[in-house]
């Protein structure tokens, strides 16, 4: 080691100018190489989700999760295999090792789901597949706030949300954070009664007027109204 010390500083030159080659060709091999900003990469993971109304966690094990399980021992190349069992349903992940095939792997789990649908609960909703993919992360988010009344930030977000999906080379377009509106219903028995309603007759009428049907154009006196759908027992003006 002294005599590789003592022959560098004897040839300084030599050493600096070497050192000064390898830094410029470092950087010419730094900006030659290709460089993305959003890599596509394959993590070795892929999970299940099944979902059932109501169904307690120990229920959820034993009826959904514990099924599909005994299918998925079977798939090759998988490194290790985690199960959650939650108050409404369940899921599974499923790591596989490094240099795994994905298309492989979604097809051979695809399958295993599929020879599993027998045992689950006929209530149980059909079963997804997913898998961990950053390159179908969104790349743009854009966020709306302001004080004004949220079915007006919603108006806005929904206008902008098909702006944007015009755009060519816009994929998929998504809205988050909305909130499903509902009505509640207070009905008085007695008052029904003297009607001669029954609760039925109430719930055929709001679902006949909460109900959208393909329209078209419409021609009435004086305008011509274009529209693709129509509120169900909502007058035409």
């Amino acid at each position: 080691m002294s005599a590789l010390i003592d022959a560098a500083l004897s040839h300084a030159r030599t050493v600096l100018s070497t050192l000064v080659l390898i830094l410029l060709a470092g950087s010419v091999a730094y900006n030659a190489i290709p460089k993305e900003a959003e890599p596509d990469i394959n993590i070795p993971v892929i999970y299940v989700n099944i979902h059932l109304e109501g169904i307690s966690p120990e229920d959820a094990e034993r009826l959904l999760v514990k099924p599909i399980e005994q299918e998925m021992r079977g798939i090759e190349g998988v490194k290790e295999m985690r199960s959650i069992a939650f108050q409404g349903g369940g899921n599974l992940v499923l790591e596989f090792d490094a240099g795994f095939d994905a298309d492989l792997a979604m097809q051979d789990v695809r399958d295993k789901v599929d020879l599993a649908k027998a045992e689950l609960p006929e209530d149980a909703d059909e079963p997804t597949v997913h898998e961990i993919n950053l390159s179908l992360f969104p790349v743009l988010v854009v966020t709306l706030s302001g004080d004004v009344p949220e079915r007006t930030l919603l108006g806005l977000a929904q206008d902008l949300q098909d702006k944007i999906e015009s755009i060519g080379s816009v994929l998929n377009v998504e809205i988050a954070g909305d909130r499903e509106e509902l009505v509640e219903l207070v009905v008085d028995p007695l008052v029904l009664e003297s009607y001669g309603l029954n609760a039925r007759d109430i719930i055929e009428a709001v679902s006949n007027s909460n109900r959208l049907v393909a329209a078209g154009a419409l021609v009435t006196p004086g305008k011509v109204v274009k529209s693709r759908e129509l509120w169900a027992g909502s007058p035409a003006k």
